[in-house]
């Protein structure tokens, strides 16, 4: 199977256009459609196509018929070994990656340098994959009874968010704070869970001015007890 055809399978997947695809992946509009007949690109497009889709260059030239070299170490290891060997590597390879849990986050600064870590949380690789990510420790009752204080969300660092989505914000450089994101053609609310908190709205200058800005998405929440 030429590139080609592994990209429009995977495009398939997705159920996104190739077009949408090199935007979001950051190819040049239409450079996929000159990858014919053993056509292949350099190695930053590559790079890009793998990262996009989370499969192995290898995969993605043919040369390889697993997404990924932990799937072919582990089907490869499946005809030599016993199941419980199996099924313990496969574990190690789910349990993903660390991130730290914070008690605050500070806009502009990498999470490398970031002293103040409270613990640590397990996201799976698949996540991982996806972008940057942080843990942040709720404070306060704001977003109760869904969050309550203590419990941890994992956040995907990012500086914009759609309406509806669950986001980590910084007002007037104060603490960061997670809020439910509402966009209006005039301006953005933050707003609670808890109906005892007024949503916090801003004009469109005012984001500017204050600034109000976005750290990340929550992309998943996790109880403590």
């Amino acid at each position: 199977m030429e590139l080609l055809d592994r990209i429009n399978e995977l495009c398939k997947e997705k159920g996104i256009s190739r077009r949408q695809m090199e935007k979001e992946a950051g190819l040049g509009t239409g450079s996929t459609s000159k990858w014919k007949g053993g056509f292949r690109p350099n190695q930053a497009s590559m790079k890009k196509l793998s990262d996009f889709f989370g499969v192995s260059v290898a995969y993605l030239q043919g040369e390889s018929d697993f997404r990924t070299e932990q799937e072919a170490i582990i089907q490869g290891w499946n005809k030599t070994i016993d199941t419980q060997v199996l099924a313990d590597e496969t574990k190690k390879y789910e349990k993903g990656q660390l991130i730290p849990v914070l008690g605050t986050v500070v806009a502009g600064i990498p999470l490398e340098a970031v002293e103040e870590i409270l613990d640590w949380e397990e996201i799976s690789v698949k996540l991982a994959r996806t972008g940057e990510f942080f843990g942040l420790q709720i404070k306060g009752d704001s977003m109760s009874p869904r969050m309550i204080e203590g419990d941890v969300v994992i956040v995907r660092q990012q500086a914009d968010a759609d309406t509806g989505d669950i986001v980590i914000a910084k007002v007037n450089g104060d603490d960061a704070c997670c809020k439910k994101l509402i966009k209006h053609e005039d301006g953005i609310s933050l707003v609670s869970f808890n109906p005892n908190y007024e949503p916090m709205y801003f004009s469109n200058q005012e984001v500017l001015d204050k600034p109000v800005t976005i750290i990340g998405k929550v992309v998943e929440l996790r109880g403590k007890f």
